[in-house]
């Protein structure tokens, strides 16, 4: 039998092209009977040995853990399938360039009549990478530049510094990331950063330089993180303008938070879905574990994705949150929630809608946001089934609203103060996909609910970003 290269699930042609030139003598090929396809697709078949081919500094231990399902294949459609699915493991350890798969009958003194010996021919990453990318954020871009130190003690270890240099953000970090063995999934991860941010909205820059450590592991159809974090934070005024409220809030905190975070994401793409749905909760308690800042925070975010006919898709999304100071200290502008922008209350200035000072917005401590969405292809569908599939016509209604609450009243006050002058807007757009990476939109917004205090965008609106209400 001849070997057999495992890299796709897709049957074979039944024909191809003519290869022989004309004149040629045709070229005799052995055909092998019927009977001996039938015994290698449809009867029982041992995987005997696992060879691979180019490892250095990987350890074995884990390399088993990955390749474990393949030795309870009971045939050759369940070898390829199960050796597909090896590969695709290998590969996500992040610690091998390349990984190729071959497949043939089993050879020696101990071959059985239906053993195959399956073969993973890989290539190492070097032991130190660079890289250099561009990044976008919400409504900002970046570029990032990288150094990396992968399977660094052979079980997929990764050390990685990173510089990145944007438009409202300047930030380098040292990083070490271990997943656990056989379970990729649940790893664990050590963080030192400096950032310094800048956020004219609020006539505000921060600088935080910290310690963070995390650990993200999986339960049934959700995904969990657990993090603590230690920052030294230096708050100051952006401008000579800056209102007095900005200035006050201005000087050193330490920040020491405990956090837990838990997704579930069924769709079918992060940046434009067409179905599925995500649920994602967050809690944050501040001051346990000390530092001079305490509070308790929470958020959460919902979003439901229906496909419709003539390849038009509905989406509706629900955003909100709610911070608890702990003690006499008020809550501090770094800590609070924004709204209002191209990525969240449309038609509406970036960070433009809520409590705000001379000018410079404060930010909130509980907001709601809410959008329905209808997504189709373009009138006429120009470049259909190539570039112009990457563009959606977009009709939108959204509305939120922020504020400060007092805690002293109830539950039903604080719900009467956050359906208080709620902001809303509605229009249309051209949304563009960049892959899986980002999208673009350009709208023409209307807004609605206007308070005094508000900045507004009336008119046509460009948003970039990867999260949007």
């Amino acid at each position: 039998m001849g070997t057999v290269h495992a890299r796709s699930l897709e049957p074979l042609p039944v024909s191809g092209s003519d290869f022989g030139a004309l004149g040629d003598e045709p070229e005799l090929v052995e055909v092998e009977p019927e009977a001996k396809q039938e015994v290698l697709e449809n009867k029982d078949v041992v995987v005997q040995h696992v060879h691979f081919d180019g490892l250095g500094r990987t350890k074995d231990d884990i390399i088993m853990y990955e390749i474990g399902d393949l030795f309870k294949a009971k045939n050759l459609i369940d070898v390829m399938r199960k050796s597909h699915e090896a590969r695709e493991k290998l590969l996500r350890l992040g610690i091998f360039r390349q990984v190729e798969v071959l497949i043939d009958t089993c050879q020696g003194d101990d071959a059985l009549p239906n053993g195959l010996d399956v073969t993973f021919e890989v290539t190492e990453l070097r032991r130190l990478t660079g890289s250099y990318n561009t990044m976008v954020g919400n409504n900002e871009g970046s570029m990032v530049l990288g150094l990396k130190l992968p399977n660094l003690f052979g079980r997929a270890e990764k050390v990685t510094f990173q510089f990145s240099y944007g438009t409202k953000e300047t930030s380098y970090g040292l990083s070490f990331f271990k997943p656990q063995p056989g379970n990729f999934e649940r790893n664990f991860s050590v963080n030192l950063y400096k950032v310094t941010g800048q956020f004219p909205w609020s006539s505000l820059r921060e600088t935080d330089r910290g310690i963070s450590t995390e650990f993200n592991f999986p339960i049934w159809k959700t995904n969990h993180t657990l993090k603590w974090e230690g920052v030294w934070r230096e708050l100051g005024s952006l401008a000579r303008t800056a209102s007095f409220s900005v200035r006050e809030e201005s000087g050193h905190s330490l920040k020491s938070s405990l956090s837990h975070a838990m997704v579930i994401d069924s769709r079918n793409s992060s940046i434009l879905p067409r179905r599925g749905a995500l649920l994602k909760i967050n809690q944050e308690l501040a001051g346990y574990s000390g530092g001079d800042v305490a509070f308790l925070k929470e958020d959460f975010e919902l979003q439901l994705n229906k496909q419709l006919l003539w390849d038009s898709v509905f989406s509706a999304t629900l955003w909100g949150g709610m911070l608890v100071p702990i003690g006499d200290k008020p809550s501090s502008i770094a800590d609070r929630f924004y709204l209002g922008g191209p990525t969240s209350v449309r038609g509406f200035s970036m960070y433009s809608i809520g409590p705000q000072s001379e000018g410079d917005y404060l930010g909130g401590e509980a907001y709601w946001a809410g959008g329905l969405h209808l997504y189709t292809p373009l009138p006429f569908r120009p470049g259909r089934g190539g570039f112009g599939d990457l563009f959606r016509t977009h009709f939108f209604l959204n509305a939120g609203n922020l504020c400060n609450l007092n805690y002293g009243e109830g539950p039903k006050a604080h719900l009467r103060k956050l359906a208080e002058f709620i902001r809303w807007s509605y229009g249309a757009g051209i949304v563009l996909r960049l892959g899986n990476i980002a999208r673009l939109e350009l709208n023409y917004c209307i807004p609605m609910g206007v308070q005094s205090s508000d900045r507004i965008c009336d008119g046509v609106q460009f948003g970039a970003g990867i999260r949007f209400l």
